[in-house]
């Protein structure tokens, strides 16, 4: 049994104020604004950034981090040990005041005790980014669809004649989000959407309706969380449509992750009133270590960007923006999606 020589509230607090700087919330640009200030000249998607956060820390902070280590070094064979929960206690706290979920906060402990018993050592400045921490165990899908590659300029549309605009313009990615309780709208919504991107190279998803888009031969389909339980997926991957995801955090991207989809959306970035969001929004620092850890996957950031956030969410790492009334209340759209369209031109094939 471990004599423990640090207390787990203590630390939370430390790791807390430490990932403060790197995990901003809510007001997303402005906070992310502010802690970069802090740190310049610094740029604070870099490992030199993490490195510098590091090397700030106090020497109270450094001797806290040496003792934690002390014990892990000692107990981590034992993940009954006294230090080892008490270790688990301190990273599901400092979860927690960073404001994720309770479960959200669980995932993140639970998988930051799996890199540092795989590492050998706790760091407190390495936050888990890699699958095998968050998944203790692969297993094969059930289901196969195929990759996407980076889709670029992503427009969210709200009916065929705003696809048909678009896709005359060359936006690569184009969703059809089209409401309505009339089933045969629906369907004629979705097939002029399909017709209107025939002869284009622009990709059409489809949100929701995903019978309809099977029907008419979209190229692929859109899912929230709230659907896939719903939707056929295997009827999806034999009509070999591409599936894209939403994804709202850790736990809907592992739920996400285990029926490997051809991308995933990440978001809400920043607030957005156009839907209500159950959660709050991720953020850049969030999403910066969200698309570190799904990197595999075609990535797509949503939710409350428009265009002068486009620079600083594609340095997180993602290969494409959705976007919604930054095109649809634009005074000239079609000049808008061009000029929207310029940022990707600089990003490179995907590692």
């Amino acid at each position: 049994m471990s004599t423990l020589t640090w207390h787990p509230d203590v630390l939370s607090l430390t790791l807390a104020s430490l990932h403060a700087h790197m995990m901003p919330i809510r007001v997303g640009l402005e906070q992310y604004a502010q802690s970069y200030s802090q740190i310049a000249p610094l740029e604070p998607t870099s490992d030199a950034w993490l490195n510098q956060l590091a090397a700030q820390q106090s020497e109270h902070d450094q001797a806290l981090f040496a003792e934690v280590n002390k014990d892990f070094a000692r107990d981590h064979a034992d993940p009954s040990s006294l230090s080892m929960t008490q270790l688990l206690k301190a990273l599901f706290t400092m979860a927690r005041t960073l404001e994720f979920t309770q479960e959200e906060s669980q995932v993140l402990a639970r998988a930051w005790m799996h890199q540092s018993v795989r590492e050998g050592h706790f760091d407190p400045v390495k936050w888990p980014t890699r699958i095998k921490d968050f998944v203790h165990k692969e297993t094969p899908s059930a289901f196969h669809f195929e990759p996407c590659e980076d889709l670029g300029l992503y427009a969210v549309l709200p009916d065929a004649q705003w696809v048909d605009r678009m896709a005359q313009v060359g936006v690569p990615t184009v969703q059809l989000r089209f409401k309505s309780e009339d089933p045969l709208a629906i369907q004629r919504e979705i097939k002029a959407a399909v017709q209107a991107v025939k002869g284009t190279e622009t990709q059409l998803f489809i949100n929701d309706h995903w019978q309809q888009a099977i029907e008419h031969g979209a190229f692929g389909i859109h899912l929230g969380q709230e659907d896939l339980e719903e939707a056929s997926l295997k009827e999806i991957e034999n009509a070999h449509c591409r599936l894209g995801i939403s994804t709202h955090g850790y736990t809907e991207m592992l739920k996400a992750h285990a029926l490997r989809p051809s991308y995933m959306a990440l978001g809400a970035v920043f607030p957005t009133t156009l839907k209500r969001m159950q959660t709050l929004p991720q953020g850049l620092g969030r999403l910066r270590a969200y698309a570190q850890l799904m990197s595999p996957y075609a990535l797509v950031a949503i939710g409350g960007i428009d265009e002068t956030q486009f620079t600083n969410v594609l340095s997180c790492g993602v290969g494409s923006i959705a976007v919604v009334r930054a095109l649809v209340a634009a005074q000239l759209p079609e000049q808008q999606a061009q000029q929207l369209m310029t940022y990707f031109q600089h990003l490179g094939p995907r590692s």
